[in-house]
């Protein structure tokens, strides 16, 4: 069984940064795929960034702000956000998946709890 513990999350200013940390286990991160989703209030799920292997995919909302990473040795994935805007406020969640490094939600088969991120103005 995949569990995924995200952590990290925050108040912070527009402008501002915070970095995301996502920590598995039944799953080696460096074999699967580890995403990230967030979703606002009265929002879909939406796809923020996934990582597998060596490759990276990014939602244009977030891409050349965000930055996915991973340590395999901790077996843990983060998500470095600068630049944050008010429009960044959500719940994060961290999710994974044996093969798939798509971006829709439907086909993770792991999910973590979630963890609140709100950008002031």
């Amino acid at each position: 069984q995949v569990q995924l513990v995200e952590s990290g999350g925050g108040l912070v200013q527009a402008g501002g940064s915070l970095r995301l940390s996502c920590a598995a286990s039944g799953r080696t991160i460096s074999t699967g795929t580890m995403a990230w989703f967030r979703q606002a209030p009265g929002n879909e799920r939406e796809f923020v960034a996934v990582t597998k292997w060596t490759l990276t995919r990014y939602a244009d909302s977030v891409r050349g702000r965000f930055t996915i990473s991973r340590d395999n040795a901790k077996n843990t994935v983060y998500l470095q956000m600068n630049s944050l805007k008010p429009e960044d406020t959500a719940v994060y969640y961290c999710a994974s998946d044996r093969e798939y490094w798509g971006n829709s939600r439907y086909e993770y088969d792991s999910w973590g709890q979630g963890t609140q991120v709100t950008v002031s103005s």
